[in-house]
């Protein structure tokens, strides 16, 4: 199908158009249907994310050490296998690291072991130059509710502070990713969009140091009324899109909407605005042939 779209196969070759996530049955092994699926990737030039799946305790030992050594070799054995199949390929070094309840067997997301997985497998990705997979919004909560996101937050947290270069799961997950959600899509979002602007870069010049505007307000004034203010209250900090600040009293008389319902809200419009993009006649038709001719020959 990406080469009908792209426009035949030394296209996709040229210019990788797909991404495949190829997954260890850790310990210590690899299925058939993960090789031939990195096989087929790698021999076309296509991206593959090297992933162990490790849930300590069940697949690694409990101890952090142990499961990072794992995971070192299982992912160097599958991009060693796919640059044996073709030098040169795009890689990621992926990590899927988290732990199961000891309790109950149940796997757990958004753990503290997990973020010191993410911390520590950013920089053994980096030791190797390989540009790494990992986080996301990973929770186990049933609803969008205080869990799913201190969870949440426990997981995206370290995967930016990792520095991880490509990340999945990252809106929408509940229940360990066996639920999609449109409100927990949205309060995912606001998260992103906060923890991207949490991590750009500052910049030190005379605009951003203001000098002026001290001088303007002196001795226990305020700002509110600056130029410096004035030319930049716009945009000079994050508007969140969800959250909600009102007073008790006003949040109460607008209908005392909490996040998940104000998500609900926001998921809703978005939705109805949506205007599906054109596709060429041609090469829909080509397209539906193609997924035609494969369901014949599955069946």
């Amino acid at each position: 199908m990406s080469e009908i779209i792209f426009g035949g196969r030394k296209a996709i070759e040229d210019t990788p158009a797909l991404i495949s996530l190829v997954n260890c049955n850790s310990p210590l092994r690899w299925d058939d249907r993960m090789l031939d699926s990195l096989r087929e990737y790698v021999l076309a030039g296509q991206p593959v994310v090297v992933t162990p799946f490790l849930l300590m305790g069940a697949m690694s030992p409990v101890t952090i050490p142990a499961t990072l050594a794992q995971q070192i070799a299982e992912a160097l054995t599958g991009i060693a296998l796919a640059q044996t199949l073709n030098p040169g390929c795009p890689i990621v070094f992926g990590s899927f690291l988290s732990n199961i309840d000891m309790q109950s067997g149940s796997p757990q997301f958004g753990t503290p072991e997990s973020g010191i997985g993410l911390l520590c497998t950013g920089q053994i990705a980096r030791s190797f130059n390989l540009p790494f997979r990992g986080g996301g919004g990973l929770n186990s909560s049933q609803t969008v509710d205080a869990q799913s996101a201190y969870q949440t937050m426990m997981t995206m947290m370290p995967t930016f502070l990792s520095g991880t270069n490509w990340v999945m799961h990252t809106a929408g997950w509940l229940e360990g990713g066996l639920v999609s959600c449109y409100e927990k899509f949205v309060v995912d979002i606001e998260i992103l969009q906060s923890l991207m602007t949490e991590f750009t870069p500052l910049e030190f010049n005379v605009e951003s140091l203001a000098f002026d505007a001290h001088v303007e307000v002196g001795h226990g004034g305020h700002f509110l009324g600056a130029a410096h203010t004035m030319e930049r209250f716009r945009d000079c900090f994050y508007r969140p899109f969800l959250t909600n600040s009102d007073n008790y009293e006003r949040w109460m008389r607008l209908g005392a909407k909490d996040t998940k319902a104000r998500a609900a809200e926001i998921y809703l419009k978005k939705l109805e605005d949506y205007v599906q993009p054109e596709m060429d006649p041609r090469m829909k038709q080509e397209l539906d042939e193609f997924v035609a001719k494969r369901k014949s020959q599955l069946d």
